[in-house]
């Protein structure tokens, strides 16, 4: 199953790019480019849905709304 998430980017002062999710609480990525720190992110969050799926908190789509 895909989960949309909204994902915000944002350009550090060291050059790098951080991202966040208030969709889906612990998602952080960081990387050298937007689309490598997008890359992290999305694998973070599968792995961040398959650990909550693990533990009974299928809930994304309900909070995301």
């Amino acid at each position: 199953m895909e989960h949309a998430i909204r994902i915000s980017v944002e350009r550090l002062p060291e050059g790098l790019y951080l991202a966040t999710s208030n969709d889906l609480p612990g998602l952080v990525a960081q990387g050298s480019t937007v689309e490598a720190t997008l890359d992290i992110a999305r694998d973070i969050a599968k792995k961040l849905i398959e650990a909550r799926r693990g533990s009974g908190h299928d809930d994304i789509e309900r909070e995301a709304r």
